[in-house]
């Protein structure tokens, strides 16, 4: 049987190709699962609206915040549930705030995500031409939204992937992965952290199995 090989085909910070030869499928497809459910990144989880008189309900406005992508430098915040801070409003370590004060003065003002105004220069929208909402002449916005480290199988806002694709290559020793990042990570980035994600849940694996008493009339 031939050796197993890793090709990188393709690779920019959007998107990355991988060529798999001689590798069970199963396992190729656990990276792509682990790539959009449990790679974690930033997204707004909490919005404090100050000051509303826009036609758009408050609640509409958190949900589109949350949906817009968060550049996250890995391994610079913890997740909620690990900080020591052990705080609902979190600390430095594990949220990141965010605020907006925008008001439309004679003529009709469309709110944009480039107008967020992040306390960390690091996380900033991946994009500055999102639209958030369109406010009429003398209607203002004003609110403070906390970002935080989540995961895909959480919520849809915390995926890093736009697409993540397993499919047959020239022949049937050959699996291809394809990963296109939204912009909250690198293409490179998300495939080493799918792979990381899938080596600790061997090695806990292992560690299950090492522990389990063996009945002596086995």
């Amino acid at each position: 049987m031939a050796s197993p090989s890793v090709e990188v085909v393709e690779k920019s910070d959007e998107r990355i190709v991988v060529r798999f030869n001689n590798i069970p499928r199963q396992y190729v497809n656990s990276l792509r699962r682990l790539a959009i459910s449990e790679v974690p990144t930033l997204a707004i989880d909490d919005v404090v609206i100050l000051e509303n008189s826009s036609v758009m309900h408050d609640e509409a406005v958190a949900h589109r915040l949350g949906l817009i992508p968060l550049r996250t430098d890995p391994g610079r915040f913890v997740m909620p549930h690990e900080c020591d801070c052990k705080s609902t409003l979190g600390c430095s370590k594990c949220r990141v705030l965010l605020v907006l004060d925008a008001e439309a003065s004679e003529k009709t003002l469309v709110v944009t995500s480039g107008e967020l105004v992040s306390e960390d220069e690091m996380v900033k929208p991946v994009s500055k031409d999102i639209p958030i909402i369109v406010l009429a002449p003398n209607q203002k916005l004003k609110f403070e939204a906390y970002a935080r480290l989540g995961t895909g199988k959480d919520h849809a806002k915390w995926q890093p992937t736009s697409a993540a694709i397993v499919k047959d290559g020239k022949d049937e020793s050959e699996i291809i992965l394809v990963i296109e990042s939204n912009g909250a990570l690198t293409a490179e980035e998300i495939l080493t952290g799918a792979a990381e994600r899938l080596a600790a849940k061997v090695k806990n694996f292992k560690q299950v199995v090492s522990s389990l008493k063996v009945p002596k009339n086995a």
